[in-house]
């Protein structure tokens, strides 16, 4: 296998019988996506789909609290309306790496599962988490618009729901997720590693070409909708970013994270 030696502490990866574990290891920022992350996922990712090693993805998150929070607010509060077309390509780039990978992906959620998070999710071909899970579509409540989240929710479930999730920016919980169709299958609190894995082992054994063909075609059906999602994300982005938005809700969040941790 290929570039492996790239990744870092921020992720973690190991091949068990042909399924190969990804996970995101900042648990103290509970998981949150940064920079670093995006681009070794990415590698990872590029390097399992030419392996013959692998036969399935399991993505999950390390602590057990979250697979993952979303963009780490941190690096963002770093950037301004300059910088938004550079974030939201890295970020469009990450989530293509999931829908364009060949094999079975199943995501594994323990606790939160929210923006970023939630993208990557909804992007691999296999949900499963707890009821008490918690998911969602935050971007608003930081200023941000949200739009290529509702893009890839409505591959999944009906405009109201939507509404709910992005201009409430409401969160629910698995169990809901389940039940308006966003999470595939639920498990019990705890052991959604283990059922993930149980679950990418059953769609690693289905017939290889037959699977990747699958997977090409309900790709590429969606591929000029995800496009032109992140298109207008970028114009919408910056739109925020220039009012200044984003750059003082996020201001605001920190600070108030900062001094609930002293």
């Amino acid at each position: 296998m290929t570039n492996l030696s790239s990744t870092t502490n921020d992720l973690l990866f190991s091949i068990e019988d042909g399924i190969a574990i990804i996970k995101l290891n900042r648990p103290d920022r509970m998981n949150a996506v940064n920079n670093n992350i995006r681009s070794n996922i990415i590698s990872l990712l590029s390097a399992c789909d030419a392996s013959n090693d692998v036969r399935a993805v399991v993505l999950a998150g390390e602590g057990g609290r979250a697979l993952s929070s979303g963009q780490d607010l941190e690096e963002l509060a770093s950037i301004d309306q300059d910088g938004v077309a550079g974030w939201q390509g890295s970020q469009k780039l990450l989530l293509d790496s999931f829908r364009k990978f060949s094999k079975p992906c199943v995501t594994a959620v323990e606790g939160v599962c929210v923006g970023l998070g939630f993208h990557m999710a909804l992007c691999t071909d296999w949900r499963v988490a707890p009821e008490n899970s918690t998911w969602g579509q935050p971007e608003v409540k930081v200023g941000l618009a949200s739009i290529v989240g509702p893009y890839l929710m409505e591959l999944h479930i009906g405009r109201t729901h939507n509404l709910q999730l992005s201009l409430m920016a409401e969160l629910i919980t698995g169990k809901r997720a389940f039940e308006i169709g966003l999470l595939t299958e639920t498990c019990e609190a705890g052991g959604a590693f283990e059922a993930g894995v149980t679950r990418a082992r059953k769609l690693a054994s289905l017939p290889r070409n037959a699977t990747r063909l699958t997977k090409e075609r309900l790709c590429k059906v969606t591929q000029q909708g995800f496009d032109d999602a992140f298109a207008a994300g970028v114009k919408a982005q910056i739109a925020c970013f220039e009012r200044g938005e984003p750059q003082r809700l996020i201001a605001a969040f920190l600070a108030k994270n900062q001094a609930s941790n002293r």
